[in-house]
């Protein structure tokens, strides 16, 4: 997680990765709690990280409590300013890294290989062992400079995800456009889900199938 706007597609992300039987290797940037404070009233800490967690996961994207059972065994954390931890090394077992959400900053420091934090470094990791990186930029309007390092993350290798909700999936409510994004997300690295309705086509008369 980076410091952009958007923690209930990490929590939608989190918790569908943990549904399908995943293991997560967390990675809190130090900008994002303060967005995860804002957004939700949680302060997320080193030491109460798992509390933290559980209290932010028990919640859907509109502060109401989700009837997710979070189950966090399979959660491991690594703090941001650990350069010495498991993902900072290419040894390190990872099918992919996901970035969700990705803010700007995050983008430019991963392009250009800056690796000023744990999950810069996991993510230029990611890309030179050649595994799926998923980049779920969220920034709107996207600058001149933003755009190019996004293209330079493509041509690394990196999926470019803009976290941008559809509306063809019959959303409802705040959590069914969420969970659109993070789907997306977890399509890009082959993680079954249910978390949208896919598309299947039109029949006659313009109806769709279900």
């Amino acid at each position: 997680m980076s410091g952009a706007s958007g923690t209930p597609y990490a929590a939608a992300v989190l918790r569908a990765l943990l549904q399908a039987g995943e293991s997560v290797d967390l990675v809190v940037s130090r900008a994002s709690r303060l967005t995860l404070l804002d957004e939700t009233g949680v302060s997320f800490r080193d030491a109460h990280w798992r509390d933290d967690l559980r209290q932010w996961l028990s919640r859907g994207a509109d502060g109401k409590p989700d009837t997710f059972a979070v189950d966090l065994d399979d959660v491991r954390y690594w703090p941001a300013g650990d350069l010495a931890a498991g993902p900072s090394s290419g040894s390190y077992p990872s099918k992919g890294m996901l970035i969700v959400p990705a803010s700007t900053a995050c983008v430019a420091g991963v392009a250009l290989g800056l690796s000023k934090d744990l999950l810069q470094r996991a993510a230029s990791v990611t890309l030179k062992e050649g595994r799926p990186l998923v980049v779920a930029v969220r920034e709107t309007p996207l600058g001149g400079p933003t755009l190019r390092q996004l293209v330079a993350l493509d041509d690394a290798g990196a999926t470019v995800l803009p976290a941008s909700p559809a509306f063809y999936a019959g959303a409802t409510h705040i959590q069914d456009l969420v969970d659109f994004v993070a789907g997306r997300v977890l399509d890009a690295v082959d993680v079954e889900h249910r978390l949208y309705r896919r598309w299947e086509g039109e029949l006659g008369g313009g109806s769709r199938t279900h």
